[in-house]
């Protein structure tokens, strides 16, 4: 290697007889074990004075670039954390999700096993922007966040994947499991308002299920979730909401997406 290279050069001026350049011969050599020099092929007798000063120099600098490379990997890793995290929420991004989404579904490809992905909306955002400003709706959207990671497990991946839209993975779950999982969620999240100021906010979210299944890919369960929700909104907005037309709408939504 390059570096390599630059460090042995006063290794090699110590060897041939001529002046170190960067080791100090009139300084006291700190004493180099031979085992320290093994791997340069060095033996007991070469180890002069000056070839233990240039070797000093040479695994001082070893130990700060180790050091240096700790740093960098952490400040990469502080990156990654960063760049995987949604700007307002404590939850993944898009990005970050669909990724983790792919694992998931590698996983269910390769050993088999239930996954499902709920698909959550949060219900006039656009109203609660509008009549109690930005920072209710900031408000709101970090609430949903919070209430949702907070009650599922630590095997699933919670995401913010739109505006005001989010989405969960739920492993080793069925269809039927992930909905009675829903309904539960949107119970904890709609249970009480969120605290504005002087005002409550009221919360109110749709949701949908969709399959994780071998072979599909991570945009098309997103998309199956998402039309379920939003045949559950058009039964809602018809004034027919029980559990029973919800599932069969959200069957229809799927059946339609995959011809």
């Amino acid at each position: 290697m390059k570096i390599l290279g630059v460090r042995l050069s006063a290794l090699g001026a110590a060897r041939s007889g001529a002046p170190a350049a960067r080791a100090d011969v009139s300084a006291p050599a700190r004493p180099v074990a031979v085992d320290s020099a093994g791997f340069l092929g060095l033996s007991e007798t070469d180890l002069t004075g000056p070839v233990q000063a240039a070797l000093a120099t040479l695994l001082a600098e070893i130990d700060d670039l180790r050091h240096e490379v700790g740093r960098l990997k952490a400040r990469l890793n502080e990156a990654e954390e960063l760049a995987d995290q949604d700007v307002l929420t404590p939850l993944l991004n898009r990005r970050a999700f669909l990724r983790e989404l792919r694992r998931v579904l590698a996983f269910v490809q390769r050993y088999g096993g239930p996954a499902s992905l709920i698909y959550f909306d949060l219900d006039g955002l656009k109203a609660v922007n509008d009549r109690f400003g930005h920072a209710a709706g900031d408000l709101a959207l970090t609430a949903v966040a919070e209430r949702l990671a907070s009650n599922v497990r630590e095997s699933d991946i919670v995401g913010r994947v739109g505006g005001d839209e989010f989405a969960v993975i739920l492993v080793h779950a069925d269809q039927a499991t992930a909905l009675a999982k829903a309904e539960s969620l949107a119970g904890v999240v709609e249970g009480e308002p969120v605290s504005c100021g002087d005002w409550l906010v009221p919360i109110k979210i749709s949701y949908g299920v969709g399959e994780i299944l071998a072979g599909a890919a991570a945009e098309q369960v997103v998309a199956e979730a998402d039309r379920a929700m939003y045949a559950r909104k058009r039964l809602a907005a018809a004034g027919s909401g029980s559990p029973q037309d919800a599932s069969q709408a959200e069957h229809a939504a799927r059946q339609g997406f995959r011809r």
